[in-house]
């Protein structure tokens, strides 16, 4: 790294938060990731306080061509970082509640956690996501597909304003009057745009679900898969749902009753009344014998329930797709390569329907992609022996089966790699792609922000 002492001393004196330049006590820590197999190694961190401490480190990178990286939790980091400048905004963390208004606006270090918290005292909710140990705003800039997304979209649907440092260092406000093309850019476009230090999203005014998850296992997970495939497909837009097969290891974390079994999870929402959820629920209740039946009326503030991602992180490797549609004999060619009498690599495999409100753009329109795919699948494995050859192998079998079913555009939330061209191009249709390129180049000419293919 060619930065001499001096100008790292002016950084530290014109920022409240701290720097780090690698081989500093205390980096490792600031840019931990949810997934510990994925260790940054960064120039210089700036673990800001402030939006003008943003303002200044991107400056700061900018005159030393220093490539700039954001981070909040780590949560959805797929790769390494190796030098350049990485932002960790962690730190902003505020929360402001205008319940008359309907709106909360949020840091961009904020984890869904507080805000659900924050806002059912007023009777609201946000349009989160499964897990609330994410950042809000990292998921949001991809779209974010959440367990009500066929009743309620994506979030970044309900986006109503950010605030960003740009490229040059200016902050400036992004919403439908000002800065609009940015704004619609930064609801799906994910990077490379500029450094959003705060988010303002319309609630919705909810306090309780009919939602959550029933679980099966043995003789009884194959039944009540091939009946998922076939109600979700007649399932109104009312209600959202999933499935998930999970081998569950022996050891400490999960719930006891799961450790060392191999079950199948149907998770299901409905922000209505629990006569109708119940009845809407009842063909998957009746599918099978039900080992675990955890579906009933919660409180948004048990959101996470539904999905029971896991709040700690551990080593992984995930592969997404979006499936244009999913029928029986897809279900039953995913059986054949990856179901539970197959010897599996895979910790999880889940299907999330999509559907309903998740197709709708909005009246001003996002540039989330991936609204014309009728499904999501995703395959997790957490043995890193697995992760250079089992895995891969494994995934390019479910590939293989359901390649008449993979969608030509996959969210970027669930693209993997968006390094790789190929894979960058079709996280968004053509003609959004476009659109996103021109912006980002309005906005960031010089690509300041480290953001898709080199």
């Amino acid at each position: 790294m060619g930065i001499d002492t001096e100008a790292l001393a002016r950084l530290r004196e014109h920022v409240h938060g701290t720097v780090y330049v690698r081989g500093d006590e205390g980096l490792a820590a600031e840019v931990a990731c949810f997934n510990p197999a994925i260790r940054h190694d960064p120039d210089v961190v700036v673990a800001v306080e402030s939006e003008e401490d943003v303002a200044e480190a991107v400056r700061f990178a900018r005159e030393h061509d220093l490539p700039v990286r954001v981070q909040a939790t780590g949560h959805g980091e797929e790769a390494p970082t190796v030098g350049g400048l990485i932002v960790s905004t962690r730190a902003l963390d505020s929360i402001v509640v205008d319940a008359p208004a309907h709106l909360v606006r949020l840091g961009a270090g904020v984890r869904w956690a507080p805000v659900i918290e924050r806002t059912a005292e007023h009777g609201l909710a946000p349009v989160a996501g499964s897990s609330t140990s994410v950042g809000a705003v990292g998921y949001t800039l991809g779209g974010g597909l959440g367990p009500l997304a066929r009743t309620h979209g994506f979030t970044a649907d309900w986006v109503r304003g950010f605030r960003v440092v740009t490229a040059h260092g200016e902050i400036v406000s992004a919403d439908p009057s000002s800065h609009p093309h940015l704004f619609w850019a930064l609801r799906g476009g994910k990077g490379g745009l500029g450094v959003v230090t705060e988010m303002t999203l319309e609630l919705v005014p909810l306090t309780t679900l009919y939602a959550g998850s029933v679980f099966f296992e043995g003789d009884a997970i194959e039944p009540a898969f091939r009946a998922w495939v076939d109600w979700a497909a007649g399932l109104g837009e009312e209600a959202t749902t999933s499935v998930v097969l999970l081998r569950v290891p022996d050891v400490d974390g999960p719930p006891p009753p799961l450790r060392g079994r191999t079950v199948l999870s149907v998770r299901f929402a409905y922000p209505g009344d629990s006569a109708t959820g119940e009845r809407l629920f009842a063909p998957i209740r009746e599918a099978a014998a039900v080992f675990i039946d955890a579906v009933a009326e919660i409180p948004t503030t048990a959101v996470a329930s539904i999905h029971n991602d896991p709040e700690q992180g551990s080593p992984s490797w995930i592969r997404g797709f979006m499936l244009d549609d999913f029928d029986a004999a897809d279900g039953d060619a995913l059986l054949d390569v990856a179901g539970p009498r197959v010897e599996s690599p895979f910790l999880a495999l889940e299907i999330r329907q999509l559907g309903g409100a998740a197709h709708r753009d909005t009246a001003d329109g996002t540039a989330v992609g991936g609204r014309d795919s009728g499904y999501t699948l995703s395959a997790i494995a957490a043995d890193p022996a697995t992760f250079d050859s089992a895995a891969p192998a494994a995934t390019e079998a479910i590939s293989r089966a359901l390649q008449h079913r993979i969608s030509a555009v996959t969210n970027a939330n669930w693209a993997t790699d968006l390094t790789d061209p190929t894979t960058f191009e079709s996280a968004w249709p053509a003609v959004m792609h476009a659109r996103l390129t021109d912006v980002r180049a309005s906005y960031d000419p010089d690509r300041v922000f480290a953001f898709g293919p080199s």
